[in-house]
């Protein structure tokens, strides 16, 4: 077999210009997910060139699940103290709690200076600081590839979050349901057949968890519902009442592959669309677990490369 050899590609062959050609690169949503994917969050309500007083900030948007205000400053160079300062202006006009620097190369002394934010700034405020390179193989397209460099000295807080909604610390059934996902995320990726679907995020004490397709518009969702006795794959679309109305014309072809007993469902005021498969089970039943992660995972995957090509 012939292998290709990976080479690194010249970010200003791929985009010319920081603002006109990076930043509205990274702000398409098929774009900001990878991003997003990397740091373990959710993304939306994107804003490029948003005001901040006399200035703008390259971008400016929302974490889906805490909705804490977050901006992106990107400089397709190394680090500099001018970018470190608009940084901490940008955060300061918008009151972002997740603050993201993405750039081509960084200093020691700026990476230190990320980490010393991380470790002095209240648990609410989260500093990145993230490197892009671009690759290919071959002739192939260069791809994108981000690189966490600086981030909160515990990212876990992303959990203590989610834990401090429920109003105190997680119940049982919350630590069961983070100990389910995070027992699925390792059957996964410890397991001998070769999937495509992938577990990036870090499992929360929450009866969901979220996977990407590769767009914002839309994810994979898998559920733990201990009230009706069954775990659940869906197809989650976000307020894009077309794409819904282009796959529910499949909906025969679609049901022959994922099976009849799928569900198309339109939530209120057309906020959003679900397509859910559910199996009835104990999802308490710990010794079952692993048929439950296959039969996920294999549905999972199954969703993915049915709807991809909606989007």
């Amino acid at each position: 077999m012939d292998l290709g050899q990976i080479e690194k590609v010249d970010l200003r062959k791929a985009w010319k210009h920081e603002a006109l050609n990076f930043t509205k690169w990274l702000a398409k949503e098929e774009n900001i997910v990878i991003l997003a994917d990397e740091l373990d969050i959710e993304i939306e309500n994107v804003k490029p060139e948003e005001s901040a007083g006399r200035y703008s900030v390259d971008i400016l948007a929302d974490d889906l699940n805490t909705r804490r205000k977050i901006i992106i400053e990107n400089q397709l160079e190394a680090t500099d103290h001018k970018h470190l300062g608009q940084l901490l202006t940008y955060a300061s006009a918008h009151d972002a709690s997740i603050i993201i620097w993405v750039v081509k190369d960084y200093t020691e002394e700026h990476k230190q200076a990320i980490d010393w934010f991380n470790k002095h700034m209240p648990e609410e405020i989260s500093f990145f600081l993230v490197q892009i390179e671009l690759w290919k193989i071959g002739n192939s397209l260069p791809a994108p590839k981000f690189n966490i460099i600086s981030q909160p000295n515990n990212w876990a807080k992303t959990i203590k979050k989610a834990a401090s909604q429920e109003k105190g610390n997680p119940s049982e059934l919350k630590l069961l349901q983070q100990r389910f996902w995070g027992e699925m995320k390792d059957y996964l990726n410890n397991s001998e057949n070769s999937y495509n679907i992938s577990f990036g995020r870090t499992p929360r004490p929450q009866h969901w968890y979220d996977v990407s397709i590769g767009t914002a518009k839309a994810n994979i969702s898998f559920s733990f519902n201990s009230k009706q006795s069954l775990i659940s794959c869906e197809l989650y679309i976000k307020n894009d009442a077309q794409i819904f109305d282009r796959i529910i014309k499949d909906e025969a072809k679609i049901k022959s592959v994922l099976g009849d007993d799928l569900q198309f469902l339109e939530l209120p005021d057309k906020a959003a669309f679900r397509i859910i498969r559910s199996l009835a089970c104990d999802p308490f039943d710990e010794n079952k677990w692993p048929q439950y992660f296959e039969w996920l995972i294999t549905n999972g995957e199954k969703f993915q490369k049915t709807f991809k090509k909606y989007f």
